[in-house]
């Protein structure tokens, strides 16, 4: 049995979804110190550019007219899709970049649906799974705020684990993870706390969860 963790985070210092994923990690090996951790840093080792369109092209191709480039690239596909379904419980640490998804975690995704076993449209390998997403937004886009609406990820995110991959999910988020770094914020730094502290409990609480679902 394993977790397979996925990291999208550009910054390994002072990442805070990778501080919060932690915390999810850290119960699931509480609960099962033993079974492996895999993990993928797509975040610092992003999916080549080229890798889904490559693979898109070569479902078209008949198999014995592929080229090493399109077999390369549909084997990164099955590497990837094989690393879901072979584990037995699942977190991904994806934080809201530039309003919008990270363009790793989307590349990403990409590849992993050109596998047969985990397009849109068909029962994926992966349904029933429980999983956990972590995801961190350096301001606020609450009801109300000035920026509502400008979350522009966690609504696809979900959409993608939850409804094309039929994961039984849970979401930990934080917010103003830049007060105390951007002076902008500076107002709500103690707000930010709060915020903090909550979602570390939510983590806690989730990877408790997780590791319950899974009995050795």
């Amino acid at each position: 049995m394993s977790l397979f963790r996925l990291d999208a985070s550009i910054r390994v210092e002072g990442s805070h979804s990778r501080e919060i994923a932690d915390i999810v990690e850290q119960e699931w090996r509480t609960a099962h110190p033993h079974p492996e951790v895999v993990t993928r840093q797509i975040g610092l080792d992003p999916v080549p550019a080229t890798a889904w369109s490559t693979a898109v092209n070569a479902t078209y191709v008949p198999k014995d007219e592929r080229s090493p480039e399109q077999v390369e690239a549909l084997n990164l596909a099955a590497q990837a899709a094989d690393q879901l379904i072979d584990a037995d419980a699942l977190l991904f640490a994806v934080p809201l970049y530039n309003f919008g998804v990270s363009q790793h975690f989307k590349s990403w995704v990409d590849l992993v649906i050109c596998d047969p076993r985990m397009t849109a449209g068909v029962e994926p390998a992966t349904a029933g799974k429980q999983a956990v997403l972590v995801t961190v937004r350096g301001g606020s886009y609450a009801q109300g705020t000035p920026r509502e609406g400008w979350d522009h990820a966690t609504a696809w995110m979900c959409r993608i684990l939850a409804d094309v991959w039929k994961l039984d999910l849970k979401v930990v988020e934080s917010e103003f993870t830049l007060a105390g770094v951007n002076p902008a914020f500076e107002q709500f730094k103690e707000l930010a706390k709060r915020i903090r502290a909550a979602a570390e409990q939510t983590a806690r609480d989730h990877g408790r969860s997780l590791a319950c679902t899974i009995r050795v």
